[in-house]
This record gives structure tokens, sequence and C-alpha cells, in this order.
């Protein structure tokens, strides 16, 4: 079986439902048969490297709202991430462009080190306050998940794997895509944001009953 997720690293939902759908995935009596796929979505492609404002300032910005209701809307979704054992520190979070933690995540897979570079660019970007527009500090966790510094920074410095990249979008926007997470598996079965535990068990159970 097949599952492949979009998803961005600096989305909250995307790590939620990350965290849901492993929880799904652990009892899933089949699922040493289970492969995971990592797909690029960005979900504010025109953005800087870095914003020189807060997460709060942005979002406020973005959806035409008060700082301070941008603020209780990230308070909500780190109430939902502690739930899932996850510690977001949003106020403290640079967001920016991740064009380039998607090149470096494509590169991570070509080693078989997708997933665990997923899981720690979004903890460093959650919980760290990871710059993640800014290639030297996308490097230095590279050798977190298997890969030299050297060799990320080389890849990020120059455009391998934009083309990867950009084949995960059109694919999105061929299905539909419009936000993520969005989980597809064996091609057939497609699953829409960070859905509770149950609909990731009942969806694989689906999938493999054919």
């Amino acid at each position: 079986m097949q599952v492949e997720i979009w998803s961005d690293v600096i989305c909250p939902w995307c790590y939620i439902g990350k965290r849901r759908f492993e929880a799904a995935l652990a009892n899933f009596a089949q699922r040493e048969s289970v492969t995971v796929i990592w797909r690029s979505f960005e979900l504010d492609p025109k953005s800087p490297p870095q914003y020189p404002i807060s997460l709060d300032e942005m979002l406020a910005s973005k959806y035409g709202v008060s700082p301070q209701e941008a603020a209780a809307m990230n308070a909500r979704v780190t109430g939902l991430a502690k739930e899932v054992g996850l510690d977001y520190h949003l106020s403290k979070a640079r967001p920016g462009n991740t064009f380039d933690a998607h090149r470096l995540l494509h590169f991570a897979a070509s080693k078989q080190l997708g997933d665990k570079a997923t899981e720690r660019a979004m903890h460093a970007y959650f919980s760290e306050s990871l710059a993640v527009g800014d290639r030297a500090a996308l490097a230095k966790l590279a050798p977190e998940f298997g890969i030299t510094e050297s060799a990320a920074l080389s890849v990020l410095e120059g455009d391998a794997y934009s083309d990867e990249v950009r084949a995960d979008e059109a694919r999105a926007a061929k299905l539909g895509i419009t936000g993520v997470p969005f989980f597809v598996i064996n091609e057939k079965v497609g699953i829409s944001g960070a859905q509770p535990v149950e609909a990731f068990t009942q969806a694989l159970q689906q999938a493999f009953a054919g």
C-alpha cells in the first residue's frame, strides 16, 4: 500500500495530521506493507525567505483579522497539537518561503530519509523557531536525519530537486488538492485535513480491502 501525504513544513495542521495518521498506522495490522511518500505543497509560494513580522501579524494580514484574533487561532491549534504530544511555540515562529525546505526534503527522500527529515524540519519550525527560509539554518538540521551539512548546503545553494517540488505541486493541482494536509491512499482513497485517528484507520482498512 502506498500513502502519499501532501503537506507544508509550516502548516500546523500538517504536523497534527502526521501524528494522528501515525497513531492509526501503528495499530494497522498490515502496517509493514505501507509505504509513506511525502509530497510538497507550498501554502504561500510567493512569500519572502523570511517575514519581518511575527506569525500573528502575518496571519492577521493574510486573513483580514486582528492580531488578537490571529493569536487566538494560534492558541487553539497549539492546544490541539499538545493533545497529540507536540509542543508548539508559535509566538516565536519564523515563517517564510518553504521552497528550499521542500527541496531538502526531496534530497532526503532520495536517500530513504524522507520521513525523518520531514519530522525534524517540522519540529524545528514549530518548537525551535527555525528560520524556515534560511538555507544555512536548514542545512544545519541535515546531520540529524542522516545527511551532512555540507551536502545539504550544496543542494540548497543550487537548484537541485526544484523539478521534483514542482511536479508534486502540479500533481496536487491535477488531483484538485487546494489545502493540506491531504492524504492519498493507493491513488484511490483521499483524506483532507488532520482528521481524527479513527478516520485514518477506516481509510487504511478501506484501501486494504480493495
